[in-house]
């Protein structure tokens, strides 16, 4: 059999596509691959997206901003100073965009103006940390990405 440019680029190409549909079929159906970028309650969250942005312009509108850096032992938050911390309610959600089985949630029970988040708790790469916090009858929120 006489084989021309035509046929083998035709074969060429159908052997492209089936090493394209082979990794296409691997990353969906292995575990190892599995990355949860988004909420499971996402129309839940989307209600309350309003009380969310009043309390981010809350936080906003604060003398002192929420700081975080990071130290021997962890992570550290440090909560502005004019703020009488023992009236601090909330909590931090630490939230692992390319695995949901690292996220975890800590209240807000302050014995200082800084909370540690021990290091055992965070293995490196990227963190969305979500404090959301009230003082005086007030909404507060304060998102930020950490590279740990």
């Amino acid at each position: 059999m006489k084989m021309n440019w035509g046929t083998g680029l035709a074969i060429w190409l159908v052997l492209f596509i089936a090493f394209i549909l082979y990794f296409v079929i691997r990353i969906s159906t292995e575990d190892k691959y599995d990355y949860d970028l988004v909420t499971e309650e996402y129309y839940q969250k989307e209600m309350i997206f309003q009380q969310e942005f009043d309390a981010e312009e809350n936080s906003n509108s604060l003398d002192g901003k929420i700081t975080g850096k990071r130290t021997t032992t962890g992570w550290m938050l440090t909560f502005p100073k004019h703020i009488d911390y023992t009236k601090i309610k909330g909590t931090v959600f630490l939230y692992r965009p390319s695995n949901k089985k690292l996220d975890f949630e800590i209240p807000l029970e302050l014995k200082s103006k800084n909370l540690l988040i021990p290091d055992q708790r965070l293995i490196a790469g990227r963190w969305n940390t979500i404090i959301k916090w009230s003082y005086e009858g007030e909404d507060y929120l304060f998102k930020e990405k950490i590279v740990y």
